[in-house]
């Protein structure tokens, strides 16, 4: 049995907070690094530009990417051969987010209560979603979420006769609906089966995926290049302005469901797609 203290987590994602809102993963920044090449509107490519020297100077100057830093999403998997000590488990991750935005100068956007609307002036609490897995390590991975992204997000209970494609117009549709809304070009996560929650958790992991790569089932691959073709096929574009690049990727990630239905999630991330990881 291997200790860990729960004020390594705390140090951990006070830093991860900081670095996913100041420094875009490697895989991000080159998509946009494509898109200069790839898109067909001067204009998009113009802001492909901007997004990747955005980007440099962001990383350069420890100034977030964005001003809205988002809600704090934080997934953790715990060994089950680790022995977390030095206090409460919760408490600690909160904290590491209360230091991350409160010290690191962050936008603090987290109301206590959603109907009287209140500042806790510290970003907490996290949105927290922990696994027991094997082995005697701690995986933390940030990723604030943002919501001009998060608002545009559907959800759809498919009867079990629905069609690959009815999912794929579903997928386009949401695309479709949110416009401008989340900065595109969008990253698209979809979350196919379990129940809702389980559907919509799926959809927001989905987004941690790398831009670029793809599901490891060829099925599930097909789907997501053919949402990802129709729905650069709707001519948004970067920020909107119209173009040939409204998504850098669709990911799809699915989970064992009912006899009597398929849920499905769409969780939109913009392009920034903030997140940082750490093993402990």
């Amino acid at each position: 049995m291997r200790e860990v203290s729960v004020k390594d987590i705390t140090n951990e994602i006070a830093r991860l907070c900081e670095e996913a809102c100041c420094h875009l993963p490697r895989d991000v920044v080159a998509s946009f690094e494509k898109g200069m090449t790839e898109e067909k509107s001067p204009v998009g490519r113009d802001i492909f530009k901007v997004m990747c020297d955005n980007a440099k100077y962001a990383a350069e100057s420890g100034i977030p990417a964005c001003q809205d830093t988002g809600m704090a999403v934080v997934f953790i998997d715990i060994g089950q051969e680790v022995h977390l000590i030095g206090g409460d488990f919760y408490e600690a991750v909160n904290e590491g987010v209360r230091r991350g935005y409160v010290d690191g100068k962050l936008r603090l956007s987290v109301v206590g209560d959603p109907i009287r609307r209140v500042n806790t002036n510290d970003n907490t609490p996290a949105i927290l979603h922990t696994r027991i897995v094997s082995g005697d390590k701690v995986s933390i991975t940030v990723a604030p979420k943002g919501f001009g992204s998060e608002n545009m997000s559907a959800m759809k209970m498919f009867k079990p006769s629905a069609t690959t494609d009815d999912i794929i117009d579903f997928i386009v549709e949401t695309v479709s609906k949110a416009g401008s809304n989340p900065c595109p070009p969008v990253i698209v996560g979809v979350g196919l089966g379990g129940t809702v929650d389980m559907a919509a958790l799926c959809a927001k992991r989905a987004l941690l995926r790398d831009v670029g790569s793809s599901h490891e089932d060829e099925l599930y691959a097909s789907l997501e290049a053919q949402a990802l073709e129709k729905v650069n096929k709707l001519g948004i574009g970067p920020q909107g302005l119209g173009g040939s690049v409204t998504a850098l990727a669709v990911f799809i990630e699915k989970h064992a469901t009912h006899i009597a239905g398929l849920p499905c999630v769409v969780n939109m991330g913009c392009h920034i797609s903030r997140h940082a990881s750490a093993i402990i």
